[in-house]
C-alpha cells in the first residue's frame, strides 16, 4: 500500500509543479490595460495566456525531473536497505569461477 502511495503522489508532482507555475505567472502580471493600453489589450490577453501555458509546460516538465529524481532516489535507498538486511549466503562457489566445489 505504501508502494502504491509514493508512486500516486510521485505521479502529482509534475501536475501540481505545472499548475502553481502557471497560476503564479498569471497572477503576478498586471492587467492588459495596464500594460499597452487599451487598443492593444484584446492581443496583449492572447500573449498572455500563450506565455502562461508555457510556463506551466516548463514547470510540468521540471516537475517531470523533479520526479524522477525523487524517485531514483528512493528507489536506490530501498535497494540499499535491502542489501543491508538481506544475508549473503555462499553456497560453496568458488569466486573465481563460480563452479560448486
Amino acid at each position: 500500500m505504501r508502494v502504491a502511495i509514493r508512486h500516486v503522489v510521485l505521479g502529482f508532482v509534475p501536475l501540481v509543479i505545472g499548475v502553481v507555475a502557471g497560476w503564479v505567472f498569471a497572477h503576478r502580471q498586471p492587467g492588459c490595460g495596464s500594460l499597452v493600453g487599451p487598443l492593444f489589450a484584446a492581443k496583449c490577453g492572447r500573449v498572455l495566456v500563450q506565455y502562461q501555458l508555457r510556463f506551466q509546460t516548463i514547470g510540468t516538465a521540471a516537475g517531470g525531473l523533479l520526479a524522477a529524481l525523487i524517485g531514483f532516489w528512493l528507489e536506490r535507498r530501498r535497494m540499499s536497505r535491502a542489501a543491508r538486511t538481506a544475508p549473503v549466503r555462499d553456497q560453496g562457489r568458488d569466486s573465481a569461477t563460480g563452479h560448486s566445489e
